[in-house]
Order: structure tokens, then sequence, then C-alpha cells
């Protein structure tokens, strides 16, 4: 079963937005927020919806930072698009799925997210778009593909 997901990381001053996830897959882990699309939702629309939804946040407009293939060994796949945007407004607020806080980006909480972020992520936030492949036996990453293109975006570090 192959489902489409999207992830938000969104941008204020030297922050980013992350989530604890309270429920479903990556119970318990730190993240960007975002989900799954809906029937007829383009990866933007669903950007944006799970954004407001786990967190209250709007964003400006949203950059593709990277294409991520993840594979599960019981068969499970999620081909997710992740999307750097700026803050433009709300209160990050909680909801039954995610608790949204601003962490420094220089000090994202790399043990408590998945196994995959520190292979990709800090390629993105240094300018550079990515595509990725892993494979997963739930938490444990069993296998790990990144393939940095082009550097065409404005680092989110100095």
């Amino acid at each position: 079963m192959t489902e489409r997901a999207v992830l938000v990381w969104l941008f204020q001053a030297n922050q980013v937005l992350l989530i604890h996830k309270l429920r479903g897959l990556g119970k318990g882990k730190i993240n960007a927020p975002g989900g799954r699309l809906e029937p007829g939702e383009s990866w933007e629309q669903a950007g944006r919806r799970e954004l407001r939804e786990e967190t209250g946040m709007e964003a400006g407009p949203l950059t593709q930072v990277a294409a991520l293939d993840f594979r599960f060994v019981d068969g499970y796949h999620l081909d997710v698009r992740a999307f750097f945007a700026p803050s433009v407004g709300g209160t990050p607020r909680p909801c039954d799925e995610a608790d949204p806080f601003w962490m420094p980006i220089a000090n994202l909480p790399w043990h408590h997210m998945w196994k995959d972020d520190p292979l990709w992520l800090p390629h993105c936030l240094a300018g550079h778009r990515v595509e990725g492949s892993f494979l997963f036996e739930a938490d444990a990453m069993l296998e790990a593909r990144v393939k940095i293109c082009e550097r065409s975006l404005a680092p989110m570090l100095g």
C-alpha cells in the first residue's frame, strides 16, 4: 500500500516549528508538521491544511526541498514531499495529534527524530534539494540512500 504525505518545515527568524507527535505513525517522535494527502489535494494544499490542523499556523510560499521514499518491511510505502516555508501568522497551539513548539535551527533534537532526518535535512538547511529512499522495520532504519541535488535554495543556517 502506497500513501502520499507531506512535511512542512516552518521557519521564523532562526527557529523552526516542530511537533511532538502524540499519535499515529511516529508517535513519541519530534518531527515537522505534516500528514497524508486527502483525495484531490495537491502536495501544497495538503501541506497548508496539515500545518493549520496540527499547529494553527499559516505559511508563506512553500518551497519543495525533498522527495523522500519510505518503505517498511511490512509492505507499507510512504511517498513524501518536504517543504520549507516562512511563518506568516498564527500562534502554535496543540491538538490531539501534535504538540507544536519553536526550536532554534542550530539545536535540532536529532536523537528524538526519525533516524533518516540527520541524513537529508542538514543538506536542505544548507540550501540543497535532496532525494532520499529509506527502508525501515518499525523505528529501525535498515537502508538509506540520499542524493544531493542542485543548490538552489537559500541556506537556513549561516
